[in-house]
Formats: C-alpha cells, structure tokens, sequence
C-alpha cells in the first residue's frame, strides 16, 4: 500500500493531541493507513462482534489491556466508549494515545463534542487524490479515472469497478443506510440513488426528486442527509455574500468518489463516459473533489463555493482563502475556447478587490495564461495549488 498524503498530517496531529479522530468514507483506507502510521499500537476492530461485545460489557476492562493508548477503528459502533477514553487521557496526560476511526458523522461528532472537546484532532479521509493514483499509474485519462473512481482497494489489487461498486453498493446499504434509517423501501432508495448520480453537479431540487422518486420531500432530504453523514456525497454551498444580483442559494451536489456515480449511470468503459451528456458534471466532479481532497490531508476544510445568479452568470468553482476569492472554470472540452472565461470575467466585475486571478481546468494538453487566467490541464500539468506560486 502507498503512503496516503495525509501520513504528515495525521502524525502532526498525533505530536500535539491524545486522540486524533480520522473520518472517511468506508473503503477509503482508513484502517490500513492507521495501521501503517502507528504499528507499534494495538488495535481493535469495533467491527469484530467479539471486541464489540467486550467493549460494551465492561468498558473499563477492554480499555484496561490499553495503558498506552491504541487505535480503535469504527468507533462509531460503539460511542460510548469516548466518555471512558476522556477520564484515561486526562489522567495520562500524553499525546498521540489513541487513533479512533469512523465512518458515520453525526452521533460520533456529537460524542466528541461531549466528551472530547479539546482534547482531540478530527480528520478526514476521502479516496486517493491524484498525487497519490499516480503511484499506480503515471498517464491517467480523466474519463478512465472517472470509471474507476479512486477506492485505494480497486487499485491496489486491479479490481473490475463494476463488480467492486456492486459489492460496495449491497455493503452500503445493507449496513450502513439502515443502520441510519428505517428503510422500508429499498427498491425507491436504489431508483432516487441513481437519480442524484444523474443530476451530479446541479442544484438539488428535492420537488424534482421527491416527484421522480414517489416519495416526500422531506424524504428526499433525509435520505441526502444519510449519504452526506456516511461521506458518500457532499454539497458545494453557493457563494452570495455581499453581492446585489439575485443568486440561486440551494446547493450542488457531488459523490465523494466519482467512480460509484459512474456505476450507479451504468457506465463500464471509458469511451462511454467520454461522449455520455452527463461527462461535463462527472468531470467537473472529478476536479472539485481534487480539491477538497487537497485541503484535507494538510488538516484543512477548504472553503468551497459555486456562483450562480438568475441572469445565467455562474463560476464552477469559488474557493475563498485569506479573505480573497479564486473563481474556477471546470471544462472537460480537450479545445479552450475564449468562452471558458466569460464567467470569471464577470465575477471579478463583482467581487471587485477581493477576486484573485483566476484557473480554467480543461482536458487540453496546452498550458497559458490569458487575461490575468491561468489556463492548464491538471492531470498534465499539476494540481491547483501547484500553480499558486
């Protein structure tokens, strides 16, 4: 297995907290990047219904047999133990005791928040960025990438993504959304699960689905508040602060791994993802997610935000760092055309001072920079942060 990006970071983390909570999606390499960071700890699966079970039946005696501390993976099965592991660090007084894994967000922030403020680091993992694909492969096209998705499993033993995303599909479901919810009806959650990969980078518009669907509304948003819980989706909220123009406020939607979108279309070459209608959002998809994946493993949440208003002038992407604003342009077009920078153009007449130069990412194999924009393709030429210098 490779070494993740987020390795300095979680060790950083380790040097300055005694428990450093890592959050990800499951199969996103959670349990063996602990285990490769921290071989020395000893290590517990609240998965294992054995360790669960004596976890339960006397806290105080499973964490005994962990003076030192440990990694616990999947503490969300059990998070009760928090309040126990709080009186053990108080008491220790070290950092880097214990390593908690967790794939579900809500009860377990909940927890830490209770028992743990202060006292912990919180991180997230998603899939492998593309730094770290490249390990697997050093010329990737963008539509195999999107194929594929980037799951460290399905690459590091060569799996088929069609029968890996099958799998994980019945995993998920079975065990993670109805663990969450009162799932009665499977067959409406698989059709509106298919519907949102459909509508992968819109707005949500939880009438349309709730129509598509049969189902309420408010089902709909239960049911998108589960999928971002498990890190399967996530929203990219609109930016409208300080601005006149009437502007959309829903937010987009996007998968946590663009590869299972891919799956849930229906998609099994890389060919059919290139001249599907929807290869725009899935790229645009690809790209949003590299970034946040880039904030992540240096221990950032970037701030991220799209721009929209009702005359039609929109940005892909706005990502806003030290009180400035970078627009980003998101063209899965292998041709640039002068149109690609009508929108950054127009939101800099906006924005004014605060707006910084701006980024077309495009599929082309050229590079430059015109109007103040820099112009590049990301897989060719590197990531985003690599061209803010």
């Amino acid at each position: 297995m490779i070494k993740r990006d987020i390795t300095t970071e979680l060790l950083e983390a380790a040097g300055e907290y005694p428990v450093v909570i890592l959050f990800g999606p499951r199969q996103s390499g959670k349990t063996t990047l602990v285990q490769m960071t921290f071989p020395d700890k000893l290590y517990y699966s609240l998965e294992d219904p054995d360790v669960r079970m004596a976890a339960e039946t006397d806290p105080r005696g499973f964490l005994a047999k962990l003076p030192e501390g440990g990694v616990l993976d999947e503490i969300q099965r059990l998070p009760e133990l928090l309040s126990y592991i709080q009186g053990i660090v108080d008491r220790g007084k070290k950092t880097g005791m214990f390593i908690l894994t967790g794939s579900h967000q809500p009860e377990l922030h909940q927890s830490v928040s209770q028992s743990l403020a202060g006292r912990t680091a919180v991180l997230t993992l998603l899939p492998l960025s593309l730094p770290e694909l490249k390990n697997y492969k050093k010329n990737w096209d963008p539509f195999e990438l999107i194929l594929k998705g980037a799951y460290p499993r399905l690459h590091e033993k060569g799996l088929k993504p069609t029968r890996f995303f099958n799998g994980y599909m019945q995993t998920y479901i079975e065990r993670d959304v109805r663990a969450l919810i009162n799932l009665k009806d499977l067959r409406s959650f698989q059709q509106f699960f298919t519907l949102l990969a459909g509508r992968i980078g819109q707005l949500i518009n939880y009438t349309s689905l709730s129509n598509d669907v049969g189902v309420s509304a408010t089902t709909i948003k239960n049911w998108i508040g589960v999928l971002k819980a498990s890190f399967v989706v996530f929203e990219l909220p609109p930016f409208f602060e300080n601005i006149r123009k009437r502007v959309f406020k829903s937010p987009k939607i996007y998968f946590s791994d663009v590869g299972l979108a891919a799956y849930l279309l229906g998609m099994e070459t890389s060919d059919q993802v290139s001249r599907d209608p929807l290869r725009g959002g899935l790229y645009e998809n690809l790209f949003v997610l590299e970034i946040l994946k880039s904030g992540l493993n240096h221990g950032k949440r970037p701030e991220l935000f799209f721009y929209r208003d009702t005359n039609g002038n929109e940005v892909d992407l706005v990502i806003k760092e030290r009180r400035k604003l970078v627009p980003v342009e998101i063209k899965s077009a292998v041709t640039f055309t002068p149109d690609f920078l009508k929108g950054i153009e127009r939101f800099r007449k906006i924005t004014g001072n605060r707006c910084s130069k701006g980024y077309v990412l495009y599929n082309g194999p050229e590079q430059y920079t015109l109007k103040g924009t820099r112009i590049f393709n990301p897989i060719i030429h590197g990531d985003l942060e690599a061209h803010q210098t």
